[in-house]
């Protein structure tokens, strides 16, 4: 009888490595002749959710998850917690450690949300850059729907004309108050309040909203959204944990007591202390990007290239977030740069297979064809798949090519006013300043990328004719 493994793979956007580490646990585990079932939790929800039975008769459980999800269900069970970049580059690895019981820890019954995995790389320790990033990228994964809606909305009405907007009444003015207004104008507090939900559940949300709407009030936007939410989150914590309260009236703790005084503090700390540092500061960012030309602009291009190594991943989503926040500040070049960065290294790739199809195999050909669509809607996972086959000609080669690209786009002043969409913005009339620039800077960062992976492949594979 074929051993059985079930799954659940979760990250932060739920967009492509959910989905990408499903596909491979499923495909390797049918080469290894297991029985895989894997839920996915990406942000359409729960998706082939795993009922009791099939979790009671698994002989292995592998929890592929970079956010926090309901572990109640795997109370008493051994489980194998790794994060989902690992379930993509060593599917194999973690399945035979999921049966030996290598690295798995039991689940507890109330608090099985904050297992921790013992003796594994892969584990998300509930400290440290891991910790912030986790729970950042918790309330980026919530407000990217809203900033996606908005950004997309807000250009639509800029089809209309620059400043059609500005005549109240018409449809123009309407997409306008929608996505900018609206949409956009929930952005941090979303984002805010779930930060505080992912450290301290539900009774940090109150605190959490409150807070990264009053960062919105006095002009400290995007960081003091970040800084309210962390806040709120630890501050609700602590309360929930030190202050004394009969168990009988637990209920009125929770309810009334916690979240009044934590949205009081957090309100007062925003509006009396932190708020005007940090709106300063806010204010002195979009200046200076506002201010930049020449060298130092192109220099901040080559950053943007260099820090999106990771193919999506922690680096790539925190830079992702900052260019989100320069958007809400009405600094769109931020966010051009950075979309070049994630839509150069699937095109690179796939031009290098259709270039040169010799130094690939079908299914890398085959592969390459669907990264160029991937690559084109700004999905820059595309690029994985290649990247954990061969690293050291993969990774150099897209983070030169994203760096030019980011640089020339930069140099050149191209801009975005949507956070997603990548090539298909183009059909959205005004959503690209100078779009020309932006097409220059993704066809440049493109054939870097392509000649840098056909130069390396050749030399390592000795096909250099």
């Amino acid at each position: 009888m074929s051993k059985k493994i079930v799954a659940i793979t979760a990250c932060p956007t739920g967009i492509a490595h959910t989905y990408m580490a499903a596909e491979k646990l499923r495909n390797v585990g049918k080469e290894l002749g297991y029985e895989v079932r894997v839920e996915t939790q990406g942000t359409t929800g729960a998706q082939d959710a795993l009922t009791a039975r099939e979790i009671a008769e698994a002989d292995g459980i592998i929890l592929a998850v970079d956010k926090e999800i309901d572990e109640s269900r795997f109370a008493g069970k051994a489980v194998l917690k790794v994060n989902v970049g690992q379930a993509i580059r060593e599917p194999q690895k973690i399945m035979e450690d999921a049966l030996n019981g290598i690295g798995t820890v039991v689940v507890a019954g109330e608090n099985a949300a904050a297992a921790e995995t013992a003796g594994s790389q892969g584990s998300l320790a509930n400290k440290g850059f891991r910790s912030v990033y986790k729970h950042v990228m918790a309330g980026v994964s919530y407000m990217l729907p809203v900033v996606v809606a908005g950004g997309i909305l807000t250009a639509i009405s800029f089809a209309f004309g620059i400043y059609a907007f500005q005549e109240e009444g018409s449809l123009a003015w309407a997409f306008y108050q929608i996505g900018a207004a609206g949409a956009l104008g929930l952005m941090v507090p979303v984002l805010s309040a779930y930060i505080a939900h992912s450290i301290a559940d539900k009774a940090g949300f109150a605190a959490g909203l409150v807070g990264g709407w009053l960062a919105g009030q006095v002009g400290a936007g995007f960081i003091g959204g970040i800084l309210a939410g962390f806040g709120a989150g630890y501050l609700t914590l602590f309360l929930s944990r030190k202050l004394p309260f009969p168990r009988s009236l637990q209920g009125v703790k929770d309810i009334l007591v916690i979240p009044i005084l934590s949205t009081a503090v957090v309100g007062l700390m925003m509006i009396y202390v932190i708020g005007t540092p940090i709106s300063a500061m806010q204010a002195g960012i979009t200046s200076f990007l506002t201010s930049m030309s020449g060298s130092s602009i192109a220099v901040l291009g080559i950053i943007f290239g260099l820090l999106y190594w990771d193919l999506g991943g922690p680096f790539s989503k925190v830079l992702y977030a900052f260019a989100i926040g320069m958007v809400a500040e009405g600094v769109y070049e931020p966010m051009a740069a950075v979309m070049v960065c994630g839509m150069v290294p699937p095109l690179g790739i796939a031009l290098a297979t259709f270039v040169r199809p010799a130094l690939w195999n079908q299914d890398q050909r085959e592969a390459g064809k669907a990264a160029l669509f991937l690559g084109l809607s700004y999905i820059t996972e595309g690029a994985i798949p290649f990247a954990t086959e061969n690293p050291k000609v993969i990774l150099p080669a897209c983070m030169a090519g994203g760096a030019v690209g980011a640089m020339v786009s930069m140099a050149l002043k191209a801009g975005i006013m949507a956070p997603h969409g990548g090539i298909f913005l183009l059909f959205i009339p005004n959503a690209i300043t100078n779009a020309v620039a932006f097409l220059a800077a993704l066809a440049a960062g493109s054939v870097v990328t392509a000649v840098l992976i056909i130069l390396m492949k050749s030399v390592r594979t000795g096909k250099a004719g």
